[in-house]
């Protein structure tokens, strides 16, 4: 008989080595304080004077960013409350692009508030009742706090693109936003196609190239390709281009054979008619008016001898994702084997050229008249974290571009439709009866975290500015937020400080779904980790 105790309870009913929380303290606080650690991390980085975060990820990569999207990719998140954070956080940046932040940070905020709640005797179910009846109103009231007439925009008028996209890029690059504006707007409404609402993010590119400043950053209408033409022809103007994505070589045949030679001659001519047919090929390309031959794979001795012979340019591009882009760029079809194309699969560029910019020798691919379908902007700075942080403004700018091209209402900035909204949602809760009441004012308090983070991560005194936004908004001018250089309260309109009202709206719901279903959980089941040597995680795709 053994001597071991029986176990008894949940212990009987699973395997041994697993773990149960349950209960307010074991679950249901815990998980909050994961989840508040978590914005704690995320909020410093909040606006435009947010504080940066050095990560160094699993594999030894370093960011250095106050983009919370970033931040939060890279931390590896293990508390599965937290997680749920970290997802709305990614559904956020997925769905608009902007807003992780305000998404990470106010589900903390949102959670911290709760717990004061539980503290105080309140049932989670109770909280999220009253949050949820919160989160439904604050969507009424954030409609009504779109400005007039900003619903009907020309998504081709820079200016008015300029000021709906100046406060995401100056939440990452705070100083700069005047010079990058105009460069995303720019790159933005060139390849903005008939109908607005397809606009492609992926046609604007970014090429990072280490020297010179910002200030030497341009665009080009085409693409530019970080490597050199092969052979000797560097420039090519209003040129016809072929695209072989199998390499430009002699192809091995398929079949495998031997060739049984008995004299010199039969040596001899073996060679030359492997030139010969090589020459054919070439040949034949050169000869359907193609000039520029881009080839997806090696391009082989032989064959790059007689493209020089015949004046063909060669660039060869080994990444599939920037060759459908260039065959986008051209209008080219790429051909799997080497041949004479037809005339319909040849695109056409402007100019393709090797230029030197800070001692990296780049093709550029111009493609001005032509259904440009593809812009880049040329990055230049000093180091390449500086030039990694550079690329998520721009990234930050064009989702921007696409979130307006759908629906371009906006709202006031600098925190001034937060304190609105937190206003009458505290007058909206005085007028429940019920506990959920206590829910909707603490909700309408999480919306003061917004002004709170942005004037101290300025270095203001957040409870003055607070109470002075309160002051003006109580006169009703619903449109004051802060002026984080001058450190005072102004109209957000005259400043010229607007956020997308679909930022907003979306960020919010995320955020307030995230700290419900953290909150209706309350028991914690984690079964024992399998043995066995820990599997790698499978490798990345490459950057593009």
């Amino acid at each position: 008989m053994s001597l071991q105790m029986q176990s008894y309870g949940i212990q009987s009913m699973l395997k041994e080595g697993h773990k149960h929380l349950s209960g307010l303290d074991e679950a249901v606080l815990k998980n909050i304080d994961a989840c508040k650690q978590l914005s704690t991390i995320t909020r410093t980085s909040l606006g435009p004077n947010g504080m940066m975060k050095m990560v160094i990820n699993h594999l030894d990569k370093l960011f250095v960013t106050n983009d919370a999207a970033t931040i939060v990719n890279e931390l590896e998140v293990q508390h599965p409350a937290a997680k749920i954070l970290v997802l709305a956080g990614k559904a956020q940046q997925e769905e608009i692009g902007d807003g992780a932040n305000l998404t990470v940070s106010f589900a903390g905020e949102l959670l911290q508030n709760a717990e004061e709640l539980i503290r105080m005797g309140l049932h989670p179910s109770e909280i999220i009742i009253g949050y949820t009846k919160a989160i439904n109103k604050t969507i009424e009231l954030l409609e009504e706090l779109i400005e007039e007439g900003s619903e009907k925009m020309d998504v081709k008028n820079k200016d008015e693109v300029i000021s709906r996209m100046r406060s995401a890029v100056a939440s990452k690059q705070f100083g700069q936003e005047d010079f990058l504006c105009p460069l995303i707007a720019d790159a933005c409404i060139q390849v903005c196609p008939k109908n607005p609402a397809n606009f492609n993010v992926d046609n604007v590119r970014v090429a990072k190239l280490l020297g010179g400043g910002l200030h030497n950053s341009t665009i080009v209408r085409g693409m530019v390709l970080k490597s050199d033409a092969v052979g000797s022809i560097k420039r090519m103007e209003k040129a016809k281009v072929a695209v072989f994505v199998g390499g430009v070589d002699t192809s091995a045949t398929e079949t495998k054979g031997t060739v049984l030679i008995h004299s010199a001659e039969q040596l001899e001519n073996y060679a030359k008619s492997e030139e010969a047919k090589v020459e054919e090929l070439i040949k034949a390309v050169a000869e359907s008016g193609a000039k520029v031959i881009v080839s997806g794979a090696a391009v082989g001795e032989m064959a790059l001898h007689f493209c020089e012979r015949y004046k063909l340019m060669v660039i060869k591009i080994s990444s599939k994702f920037e060759l459908r882009r260039f065959c986008r760029t051209t209008g080219a079809v790429g051909l799997l084997k080497l041949g004479q194309p037809n005339p319909d699969d040849l695109g056409y560029v402007d100019s393709i050229s090797v230029e030197e910019i800070g001692g990296a020798r780049v093709t550029v691919v111009r493609n001005e008249e032509g259904g440009n379908s593809v812009t880049t902007v040329v990055l230049r700075g000093s180091t390449d974290s500086i030039l990694d942080d550079l690329e998520r403004a721009i990234d930050d700018g064009v989702n921007t571009y696409k979130a307006m091209c759908r629906d371009s209402r906006i709202v006031p900035g600098a925190a001034a439709t937060e304190i609105e909204l937190a206003r009458r949602l505290k007058e909206l809760s005085f007028k429940e009866t019920g506990l959920d009441q206590y829910a909707i004012a603490k909700f309408a308090e999480s919306f003061e975290m917004i002004p709170k983070t942005l004037s101290e991560n300025a270095g203001l005194n957040a409870m003055e500015i607070i109470s002075s936004l309160y002051a003006e908004h109580a006169n009703g001018n619903t449109k004051v937020g802060i002026d984080l250089e001058e450190g005072v309260c102004k109209d957000s309109s005259a400043m010229n400080i607007w956020d997308l009202h679909v930022t907003k709206f979306f960020a919010l719901k995320y955020a307030a779904d995230a700290a419900c279903t953290v909150l209706r959980v309350d028991q914690i089941i984690m079964s024992k980790p399998a043995g066995g040597p820990r599997r790698d995680q499978p490798a990345g795709m490459d950057e593009d």
